[in-house]
């Protein structure tokens, strides 16, 4: 059925050390720097070779291109040199500003002590892979070094509020820890462990739920871990918006990540520093961002009581647009034809395209089609800054959010009046904020933002697709999420039954869960095992 390359034994020889196989059609890159795999596929559009002809042709079996052989201990047969790869980068990349090449190879990098206000800068683009350590799993008590695990801002560190800074990074820590260690007796209580229960599941669960009751006590500077993953073109725009930040952590961090992937994919990074290339996209960056910061500074308007979760802009339509999307790749109609067959459809035979659509779903990761991108819902969203840190990580929709601050007050948890914490809560809050508007006084208010509490409320807004409705809001509302979350995916999906009034919509997103729970984590790990004892995973 296919076509294969006639390769000497001699060449097979060389290509099974680069390539998983040497026949077929469908194959995987090994042991070949990132930098070459991209320039292959570069070069690989716009020649009729096949990838592996083309290999041993224009980067293997050339005078100026040399193979290093390595030790059977490094785990690889050998290396390709970077040169004519390189050059091959020089000329389509950097001379010819082709950035699809630059999608071409990639890079893990870990990125450790980040502020979460950095995780977000981090996170914010949307064509790279990030994994962010969370706060259910550890004790943030536990001291990294011989302090709690959070980051002096260079600016408060060269400042005259370092001394006051650090006193009060302790005391709320301190705070945190009495907090959590309060809650896991208490949670323990509650829900004794029960036979079949392993001690790593139950532990783990209670563990979970008393750092979530107290993670409202953790500043924005606490240290997290982002794991990324991410293409040449990804990292460029990551760390040109980096250099254009107001807060130096993300600058200097921006320096340290443009080192070290130097050292692994050094040709997709050339643009960063140019003066004409990526300091010239920084510097625009950096002087819209102060140009809108002077206009919005002229607006004397006082924000407005809301409720937590507002739908503010929908299609009224969505129903009719979605049906006629949903036939449009099984028919010849135009997309117009489409709207006007469907506009004389009865509201039943509307409901059989989108059910038809849609389809016997037997589990949340069961979506349908690209149909359901048709229409889409604007949410603004006011809810503490810890549930903003879990739905930010949702990066296909258009996210925006606004700086970090106490004007909008806090949230606090029930839990937290049952253990009798609620005064220490409230005054904890009320320390916090005083201290932030020092801060904002001595430094600004994006300095100012490190030292506030997860429990204060966030504005932000969410815009996204039905179909990302279905990924987002059942994925959040499941058992074992976070009680604030939850709420907030809830209330979503209740505004689109009643507010916009799709009905058929809402129905199929059949698994979102509006029950609430005292202990769910531990509820769906109990659930797991038993999948586990089975043998159904």
């Amino acid at each position: 059925m296919y076509v294969h390359d006639d390769f000497t034994a001699e060449e097979r020889s060389i290509l099974g050390r680069f390539f998983t196989n040497t026949d077929g059609p469908v194959f995987a890159l090994i042991n070949l720097p990132e930098v070459v795999k991209g320039a292959l596929f570069a070069r690989y559009s716009r020649s009729p070779k096949s990838l592996r002809r083309l290999f041993l042709d224009e980067f293997y079996n050339q005078p100026e291109v040399a193979v290093e052989e390595v030790g059977e201990d490094s785990g690889s047969a050998s290396l390709v040199s970077l040169k004519r790869a390189e050059g091959l980068y020089d000329r389509i990349f950097s001379q010819y500003g082709d950035d699809s090449v630059a999608q071409l190879g990639g890079a893990h990098i870990a990125c450790e002590q980040a502020s979460n206000i950095l995780t977000k800068v981090l996170e914010w683009g949307r064509l790279a892979a990030y994994l962010e350590q969370s706060t259910r799993y550890i004790f943030y008590d536990q001291k990294l070094g011989d302090r709690y695990r959070y980051l002096a801002p260079p600016e408060i560190e060269a400042g005259p509020l370092a001394g006051e800074y650090e006193k009060t990074m302790n005391w709320l820590f301190d705070e945190y820890s009495e907090l959590v260690h309060t809650c896991v007796p208490y949670f323990k209580k509650q829900t004794p462990k029960q036979e079949g229960d392993s001690n790593f599941i139950y532990n783990s669960s209670i563990r979970a739920n008393a750092c979530d009751v107290a993670r409202g006590l953790l500043p924005a500077a606490t240290f997290s871990n982002v794991g990324i993953f991410g293409s040449g073109q990804a990292f460029e725009s990551m760390l040109i918006r980096m250099n254009s930040h107001p807060l130096k952590e993300a600058r200097v961090y921006a320096q340290m990540m443009l080192n070290e992937l130097r050292k692994v994919i050094p040709s997709f990074l050339k643009r960063v520093d140019l003066p004409d290339r990526g300091v010239a996209w920084s510097d625009y960056f950096q002087e819209n961002h102060e140009a809108m910061e002077r206009i919005a500074a002229r607006i004397e308007t006082e924000p407005e009581p809301t409720d937590e979760v507002t739908l503010v802009e929908w299609d009224p339509d969505a129903e009719d647009k979605i049906a006629a999307a949903a036939l449009y790749s099984h028919s010849d109609l135009t997309d117009q034809q489409l709207h006007a067959v469907v506009k004389n459809m009865s509201t039943d035979e509307k409901s059989e395209v989108i059910r038809g659509y849609i389809g016997n779903r037997r589990n949340r990761r069961h979506k349908p089609g690209r149909g359901m991108e048709r229409s889409y819902y604007r949410f603004d969203v006011l809810s503490d800054f810890g549930s903003f840190r879990d739905l930010q990580r949702h990066r296909m929709m258009t996210l925006d959010w606004q700086r970090l601050g106490v004007k909008h007050g806090y949230s606090t948890p029930p839990t937290v009046e049952r253990v009798g914490w609620t005064q220490r809560w409230d005054d904890a809050m009320g320390r916090m904020a005083e201290f932030h508007n020092t801060v904002n006084g001595g430094h600004g208010a994006d300095v100012a933002q490190y030292v506030v509490p997860f429990g204060f409320n966030l504005r932000y807004s969410m815009q996204f697709n039905a179909r990302e409705a279905f990924h987002m809001l059942e994925l959040r509302t499941a058992q074992q999420g976070h009680p604030d979350y939850r709420r907030v995916c809830q209330a979503m999906h209740t505004l689109i039954r009643e507010k916009a009034g799709h009905g058929a919509l809402a129905d199929a997103m059949s698994y979102i869960d509006h029950n609430g729970y005292d202990l769910g984590r531990l509820e769906a790990e109990r659930r797991a095992e038993k999948r586990r004892a089975n043998g159904s995973g």
